[in-house]
């Protein structure tokens, strides 16, 4: 049996690659366990590279869940994002937002086909060799090549610009939020950007609006309808990190989380807002990352 301390070395790794494949915490989750059940079966020394071998198994994995999800997300209920991570407020030496876990990011993964996304993620933010992504994805390397280059090219033209700069992006979320708790609508005017957008993922679950919601002005409407539907007394808003940067959670006292929101900062300005309402998808956040 393979060393368990050889697979533990990789876990947070392979665990960050499961993520940005599929944008799924679940589906992470399963695939890395499935990758140490392969890990366990293998005779001690059957590979060469314990790194390489878990990144291929892992990879192939995913790329399979995403290639099955594809259909069911195509008739999901309003619109679909990514599952949230939440973690506590980022160490304040850390001055950069990672950018490769942004939902603005996997947003526009989801516009790839899984092949695209799968060369892209492990090329471009893991630096994986073309000839093991393509043992994953069952290409050549040089078709793996191409894939990743379409891939990188749709990344930097629909990519929404954004500030890397983690005080700037606290601060737009911080004026935020003030604003919307204090039903302030010039101070929401002031820190939404003329064109943001808000989406919002429901599942068909709760009541979210199943379109995009466009515009500083209909956005701004929108908030103070959810803020007088929602944040009643014994609604809570916790500031934590969404999937790499200041963020939002609403927690109900009594049934524990009711959404998550990201967003997108350019120019001091919130250009976007992804709300996660979807209880499917909440289900995995820890009750202690609130307190």
């Amino acid at each position: 049996m393979a060393e368990q301390a050889e697979f533990e070395q990789e876990r947070s790794r392979l665990w960050g690659i499961a993520y940005r494949i599929t944008g799924s915490v679940a589906d992470a989750e399963d695939a890395v366990q499935d990758a140490w059940l392969r890990w366990q079966a293998l005779p001690d020394g059957a590979a060469d590279s314990p790194r390489a071998y878990l990144t291929t198994v892992v990879s192939r994995l995913c790329y399979d869940r995403l290639t099955s999800a594809r259909a069911r997300r195509e008739t999901y209920t309003g619109t679909w994002l990514p599952e949230p991570v939440v973690t506590q407020d980022g160490p304040e030496e850390r001055v950069t937002l990672d950018e490769s876990v942004g939902t603005a990011l996997l947003t526009v993964l989801e516009r790839l086909t899984p092949a695209e996304r799968t060369a892209f993620v492990l090329h471009d933010v893991f630096a994986v060799p073309f000839g093991e992504i393509a043992e994953a994805v069952g290409r050549t390397p040089e078709a793996v090549r191409r894939l990743a280059s379409r891939a990188r090219h749709r990344v930097r033209d629909e990519a929404p610009r954004r500030t890397v700069d983690r005080a700037e992006h606290r601060r737009a979320v911080d004026a935020f939020l003030a604003a919307a708790a204090g039903a302030d609508f010039g101070g929401l005017l002031d820190i939404l950007d003329p064109d943001v957008v808000w989406r919002s993922d429901g599942g068909g679950k709760v009541i979210a609006a199943r379109l995009p919601v466009t515009g500083r002005e209909k956005v701004a409407h929108f908030i103070e309808h959810v803020v007088r539907r929602d944040l009643v007394d014994r609604v809570r808003i916790v500031v934590r990190d969404i999937n790499g940067a200041p963020g939002a959670i609403a927690v109900d006292r009594e049934s524990g989380v009711l959404a998550t929101y990201a967003f997108t900062v350019d120019q001091g300005r919130i250009t976007s807002i992804d709300a996660v309402l979807n209880p499917d998808k909440l289900s995995h956040i820890a009750p202690d990352a609130l307190h």
